[in-house]
């Protein structure tokens, strides 16, 4: 598969990162054509590892994933372009927050969502929400984390929803342990639990933890 990667932070390295392990290939894509963090990620990352512009990593891709900001994950699409989006699978993993006066903000919340946001944005793009309630690691290699947790998934397309779980089986995650929330609106929910896990961080000392759903009777 082609893959484009939006974002040169560590969420955006690791992703690509793992893509390219597994035999994909991977634009990691930014705002300038020579960004340094994106050029140095190819060279260490070797074959199928490239770096470009937004627009350049999305338009030979087959699946796009934003890895920046909540807040900017719709500038990074549209420096992407509308064209080289639509029919494909967005994969949206980023969290709309931000830190104002020393406490966790989040914008949108409550009524809206970045991933609700995606998809009126793009309309012909298939945006699926998944990854953004677990650290990058975990997100890549869940058995950082032992038991039966589990990760979600939520957006209108069910074949789009059915190829990302695809993608996440390749990373480690059965089909199993992986939670179908529904359409986008579900967005909502688990962006607004990242303040709940920041505590949780604080709390136990380590990213490396997850969530781990039992039915009672």
């Amino acid at each position: 598969m082609r893959y484009a990667v939006l974002g040169t932070g560590v969420v955006g390295r690791t992703l690509g990162g793992k893509l390219v392990e597994l035999g994909h290939e991977v634009t990691l894509g930014s705002r300038a054509k020579d960004n340094p963090a994106a050029l140095e990620w190819a060279r260490a990352t070797g074959a199928g590892a490239r770096a470009g512009t937004f627009e350049e990593a999305a338009s030979p891709a087959e699946v796009v994933i934003t890895a920046v900001g909540g807040r900017v994950t719709l500038a990074a699409l549209e420096a992407a372009g509308a064209a080289n989006l639509d029919g494909k699978i967005v994969v949206d993993v980023s969290n709309p927050i931000a830190f104002e006066d020393g406490q966790v903000q989040l914008d949108p919340v409550g009524s809206d969502s970045v991933g609700e946001q995606v998809q009126r944005a793009f309309p012909h793009a298939r945006v699926v929400k998944t990854l953004n309630t677990v650290n990058c690691d975990v997100m890549v290699q869940p058995s950082l984390v032992p038991g039966e947790h589990q990760i979600f998934v939520c957006g209108e397309d069910a074949d789009a929803k059915e190829q990302v779980t695809g993608m996440l089986g390749e990373f480690g995650w059965p089909a199993h342990r992986v939670l179908d929330l529904g359409g986008i609106v579900a967005s909502r929910g688990v962006e607004m639990y990242l303040p709940v896990w920041l505590d949780l961080m604080r709390r136990f000392g380590t990213p490396h933890f997850n969530m781990e759903f039992r039915l009672g009777r």
